[in-house]
């Protein structure tokens, strides 16, 4: 149902997958995206179960409006109106910072000893853009040091196909974004290696960053994916939901 990673230990975390929840069809089954055309009364029990597998009550997973930007929230409540970012962080115990993905990667972030966690959408755009880099200096401001992320399932290179306007976008900005394309199986084509690339960002930046090896396209058992459902001309989909908290 979720991936553990031991990097973030000292926190109550998990990547989870689709597994383990009540939605159907497209949306089955642990589909955890309030903004999904799902029923919402199954959506809330998924994100309940998941917030309780992690010893949190359902009330206490906090979430943002996600739009591929690089605004960052600092949580001290459940929102009375979720705030439009893609990351969000807390100094707060009792509280389950989440994000939700369907190809795009989660990051979670934690200084454990310091009690602070954040959590973090980042798809391509909002990589480049310097989400996580945004995230971070979030948790600096509150107090953060010693900070490690973990990139959860996201894409992987060899599923990852992209054009010219995102390898164009990537090879504007400092450093050597060559090493994170290879070619493509179409003329003017090439694979992105979209988690490879948010690792050497983090640590660029200063955190300690790993990444876990699952390709949600790759995964249909175990992961929603934005990017094979287009592919197959498929309907609507979930997302999978990763959280952190103190």
């Amino acid at each position: 149902m979720m991936i553990l990673h031991p990097g973030l230990a000292g926190t109550r975390h998990g990547f989870f997958t689709r597994q383990g929840g009540v939605s159907e069809g497209g949306f089955a089954a642990l589909n955890c995206s309030d903004r999904s055309a799902d029923l919402p009364e199954r959506v809330a029990e998924n994100r309940a179960r998941a917030a309780r597998s992690l010893g949190f009550a359902p009330e206490a997973l906090v979430g943002v409006h996600q739009v591929h930007g690089v605004a960052v929230a600092v949580c001290d409540g459940p929102w009375e109106s979720r705030p439009v970012a893609d990351a969000l962080v807390t100094a707060r115990p009792g509280l389950l910072l989440g994000v939700v993905t369907a190809d795009c990667g989660p990051v979670l972030f934690a200084d454990a000893r310091a009690g602070i966690v954040g959590a973090a959408h980042a798809g391509w755009r909002g990589a480049v853009a310097g989400v996580l880099e945004a995230t971070l200096e979030a948790m600096r401001a509150l107090g953060a040091r010693d900070i490690t992320a973990v990139v959860g399932p996201c894409i992987g290179q060899a599923s990852y196909e992209v054009g010219a306007d995102l390898r164009d976008a990537v090879l504007a900005q400092p450093g050597d974004g060559e090493a994170f394309f290879i070619p493509g199986q179409r003329p003017e084509r090439w694979q992105f290696d979209l988690p490879g690339y948010c690792l050497a960002r983090l640590r660029a930046a200063g955190a300690e960053a790993n990444a876990t090896s699952d390709d949600t396209l790759a995964q249909p058992a175990q992961f929603f994916s934005h990017r094979r459902r287009t592919l197959a001309g498929e309907g609507p989909i979930g997302h999978q939901l990763s959280a952190i908290g103190i």
